[in-house]
């Protein structure tokens, strides 16, 4: 089987190795005489475990107001307040590196308006992501490390009708023009792209103008989050066929997995659905979690989810309305995490291995930044 390709049936009744075997010697004896599998098994492993990550609502404000934005849906920014002195986050940091965090995810909110609070996580950690959805620029002095997530929805002129809404209300157009001018060849950058069954037609184009940009993407699922119920996207074979076909013919643009993409749009891979009971990018300290914690499916160690004053606990990564998450980061981790329900055939090891690799190539700071991983 490629291990590209969707697993067949008899993939499906695989079982996942037994836990009297360890993962190093199940993937030592799938390799077989592949050295260099192995190899890469090792190294992506190593890496992986190396990084200990927390998420932080570095503020509640925002320049934007996008439609179907899970943060002002849920009100999370009235939740929380702005903890804006700065002696009290370098504190804060400190505890947290006390905690063996290495690595920050900083949401908002936007996370440019607040460039100060950036710095001193750029300062203390030694990993630092933000989410934005890019109308303002983050500086490169003194912020070249950091890796830039670019949100994006529909694409087209979709995004504008998704995305292009001010604070205020005010609606305007041209977004996505915006934030291409800003992060033109910035090898910190990379688009989340948030795709919908009603803009296919957009996918090609988009994407080809972010690679034209000298940027690369990888995909999302929009969610239409409303206050009165999260709707789950919709499973469709349309939009998996063309995301699929993109993602083969801009492979130096996109960073997405054959295998993640389609777990990613029908909430399913060959082991199981998607959902809280496997998600691992729960708060780690949450007392709610704790029979979830039990249920023998791993979470990310350590991994917490702060809100603005960076002392209240968030329930997960995202939204915590589990029953229309489609979250991409979310989902990625489910399957790295899952990496004993891959080690049931020697393809399944490579498939793991490549999504692994895949995964890390959307940051930066990482060694796999700027690598092509070979698929086959």
């Amino acid at each position: 089987m490629n291990s590209a390709t969707a697993p067949d049936a008899g993939a499906r009744r695989a079982k996942s190795i037994s836990h009297s075997e360890s993962i190093e010697k199940a993937a030592a004896r799938l390799a077989g005489d592949d050295q260099a599998l192995l190899q890469r098994f090792r190294a992506v492993r190593s890496f992986s475990r190396s990084i200990r990550a927390s998420e932080y609502h570095i503020t509640n404000a925002c320049n934007l107001r996008c439609r179907g934005c899970w943060f002002f849906a849920f009100e999370f920014d009235k939740g929380t307040k702005d903890e804006t002195r700065l002696s009290e986050l370098r504190a804060f940091i400190d505890r947290e590196r006390a905690r063996h965090i290495n690595a920050a995810l900083l949401i908002g909110g936007e996370p440019t308006l607040v460039p100060d609070r950036v710095a001193e996580f750029v300062e203390r950690m030694e990993y630092v992501t933000i989410s934005t959805n890019g109308l303002r620029s983050l500086p490169r002095h003194g912020f070249e490390r950091v890796s830039v997530g670019i949100t994006l929805f529909g694409g087209g002129d979709l995004d504008d009708q998704l995305r292009a809404v001010t604070a205020g209300g005010h609606e305007f157009t041209g977004l996505f023009d915006s934030v291409l001018r800003n992060y033109r060849n910035d090898r910190r950058a990379i688009f989340n792209y948030a795709v919908t069954a009603s803009g296919i037609e957009n996918i090609d184009d988009t994407v080809r103008r972010i690679r034209d940009n000298g940027n690369v993407v990888t995909f999302n699922v929009y969610t239409d989050y409303r206050a009165d119920g999260t709707r789950e996207p919709s499973t469709d074979q349309r939009l998996l066929d063309e995301l699929l076909r993109v993602a083969e013919t801009y492979p130096d643009a996109v960073v997405a997995h054959p295998y993640y993409v389609r777990a990613l749009v029908t909430g399913r891979s060959s082991f199981g659905r998607f959902g809280y009971d496997v998600c691992p990018s729960i708060s780690w300290d949450y007392p709610a979690h704790a029979k979830r914690r039990a249920n023998g499916n791993p979470t990310l160690p350590l991994f917490n989810v702060y809100g603005a004053d960076f002392g209240t606990l968030q329930f997960c990564c995202t939204s915590g309305h589990c029953e229309g998450c489609r979250d991409s980061q979310a989902v990625q981790t489910w399957l790295l995490m899952a990496v004993r329900s891959f080690l049931n055939s020697p393809s399944g090891l490579r498939t793991w291995v490549e999504l692994a690799e895949t995964y890390w190539r959307q940051f930066s700071w990482s060694p796999y930044a700027g690598t092509l991983v070979g698929r086959g």
